[in-house]
Order: C-alpha cells, then sequence, then structure tokens
C-alpha cells in the first residue's frame, strides 16, 4: 500500500532523501523525506518518532519508509545523523540499508567525506547555512499543509550564531530551551543532495506550497 495517492503523469525516476536526525535520551528523533525535482527541493514528510522508541524500533521503522512506495521504485539516499548516537546505531542502520549516509556535525571549519562516500563529517554551520540559501533563493519548499512545518520554519529561526572571543570561530546553536532534530533532519538531507561526491544534477526563510505527502505514522 502506498503513503499516498501516486501522481499522475510523471514520466522520470523520482529522487528521494530520507534524513534522520536520532536522538538521544530525552530528545526526540526527526524522519525528513525530500524529493530532489529539476528546481527544487522538495519537504515531503516530516515527524518526530516517540520519545520511548528504541534504536532498532526506529531501525526498522525508517527501513519499512524506505520500501514502501513510492520510495522503494526511486532513487533514494538515507542519510544519519550519528552525532550523539555513535558508531553502533549507524552499523545497526547499514545492516539494513547497507549505503546509508552518515553525517558527524562538528564545531570546525572543514567539511571532508570519507572515499567511499558514505561518512561526512560536516559543521552545523555548513548545514544550517546550506538551509539558509535554499530557502532564500526558493528552491526548498515545504508541503503548506504539513503538520511541523511551521515547527521547522520556528527552529530555522531560532538559531543564533554564537562568535568566540579566544578563537573568533562561529557556532550554530538552538536558543535555549529550543529543540533542532527537525531542522537537522532536513539539513543533512538537503546538505547531502549538494554535496554528495556522486556526480548530480541539482538544482537550491521556507516557502510554502505543494502537497503534503503521508509517508510514515502521520503528518
Amino acid at each position: 500500500m502506498p503513503f499516498w495517492e501516486p501522481i499522475p503523469h510523471i514520466d522520470r525516476i523520482r529522487e528521494f532523501f530520507v534524513g534522520v536526525d536520532l536522538g538521544q535520551s530525552q530528545d526526540y528523533s526527526a524522519v525528513s523525506i525530500l524529493e530532489r525535482t529539476r528546481m527544487q527541493l522538495l519537504v515531503r514528510h516530516l515527524e518526530r518518532l516517540p520519545l520511548d522508541m528504541s534504536y532498532p524500533d526506529q531501525v526498522e521503522y525508517i527501513y519499512r519508509i524506505m520500501n514502501r512506495e513510492p520510495l522503494d521504485k526511486s532513487r533514494q539516499t538515507l542519510v544519519v545523523d550519528y552525532t550523539g548516537v555513535g558508531r553502533p546505531v549507524v552499523d545497526m542502520i547499514r545492516r539494513k540499508v547497507p549505503d546509508a549516509v552518515a553525517i558527524s556535525i562538528h564545531g570546525g571549519n572543514a567539511s571532508t567525506w570519507s572515499r567511499d562516500g558514505r561518512n561526512a563529517r560536516v559543521p552545523k554551520r555548513d548545514l544550517i547555512n546550506c538551509l539558509q540559501v535554499l530557502a532564500q533563493d526558493g528552491k526548498l519548499k515545504v508541503a503548506k499543509k504539513m503538520q511541523f512545518g511551521p515547527v521547522l520554519t520556528q527552529e530555522l529561526q531560532s538559531f543564533k550564531v554564537k562568535i568566540s572571543e579566544r578563537t573568533a570561530h562561529d557556532s550554530y546553536s538552538a536558543r535555549e530551551g529550543e529543540h533542532d532534530d527537525l531542522v537537522l533532519a532536513v539539513a543533512i538531507a538537503a546538505w547531502t543532495a549538494e554535496n554528495h561526491p556522486r556526480p548530480r544534477a541539482f538544482a537550491r526563510l521556507v516557502s510554502y506550497g505543494g502537497d503534503v505527502e503521508d509517508y510514515g505514522r502521520d503528518s
């Protein structure tokens, strides 16, 4: 059974990026699904997983998403932020999705890829800047009726930059008491869509429009 009513007259192979920000303890895990079109990245699905969902259950849930229509018949890239949870959870995911991309977020200046293109170290600044550029250029679109669409916008707006007096380096973080799981789930997917070392033709606050598609438990 598909996640949504199929869109008619599609004569191309669709391409999706599934971003997963894995939470720790009382932090939410968030899942985003972005579709790359010729000119835009469309946020088709966005959700938070229950706080009490175990990592094995999360992995199984994500695997089911990757193997339901339309993702099962499309190009798909799973991107996971494993900064807090470590490699064991990534290893668990790769038993199900061997080519999953693992992102480690750090506070440095440079983004680097492993030789096989399956692991990347990325400054949080690069992730947030990527979303801001995409949004400002009108090339990131969030489905208008998506439940977490306004929350995503609020999270993005809540990020603030801090300049270290000692090093003069900048750092990005959500305001105290604010979550950043939805922003990071979208950001790692969008950043990978633009920066993955495979040759790709890719077209770039958040505009609203298009259709929400129910890929998971809820939308």
